[in-house]
């Protein structure tokens, strides 16, 4: 094979359909929309409105709540630090932060804590201080001779924002 003799794969390459360009395009006139009406016209809306009649999305009951103050945690599994104390990124015989474990990679940002949860095996002694942990990740901590220190997250709100400054 030369340089010269290089070239797509069929079908890895298609021209772009160009509509309204004439009767010979195939696509001409209508541009492929048909004649009159709702959809061949520009910001059509079938999904929603239903001719007057009330929309199936306002018949249905709504569901579920959202709970605007719920706290948001970033996760890390014991896997992850057992994987990075033998890759060298953590040293077991130090307290472990939220914030060594964001500087070692675990995580890119602890959001409102970092919480460990029990997926994978840990087999160093490690002391941890961190927002939270599932009760599996906590006893296997224990288990390999480790420590687990919980915070509770803090979440600073918009009123206490405002009378600080």
């Amino acid at each position: 094979m030369k340089l010269n003799e290089l070239r797509d794969n069929d079908g890895a390459n298609r021209k772009k359909k160009r509509v309204a360009r004439g009767p010979g395009s195939g696509k001409g006139k209508t541009a492929g929309r048909g004649i009159k009406g709702q959809t061949s016209r520009s910001g059509v809306a079938l999904g929603g409105y239903e001719g007057g009649q009330m929309p199936l999305y306002r018949r249905l009951p709504k569901r579920g709540f959202n709970k605007p103050n719920r706290l948001e945690f970033a996760v890390v599994n014991l896997g992850q630090l057992q994987a990075m104390v033998d890759a060298g990124k953590l040293n077991a015989g130090d307290a472990i932060t939220e914030d060594a474990l964001i500087e070692a990679g675990a995580t890119k940002r602890k959001l409102d804590g970092i919480r460990l949860l029990a997926k994978g095996e840990l087999t160093a002694a490690l002391n941890l201080t961190l927002a939270g942990a599932s009760k599996a990740a906590a006893e296997a901590v224990e288990k390999a001779g480790g420590s687990l220190t919980l915070t509770r997250p803090v979440r600073e709100t918009a009123t206490e924002a405002s009378a600080e400054a």
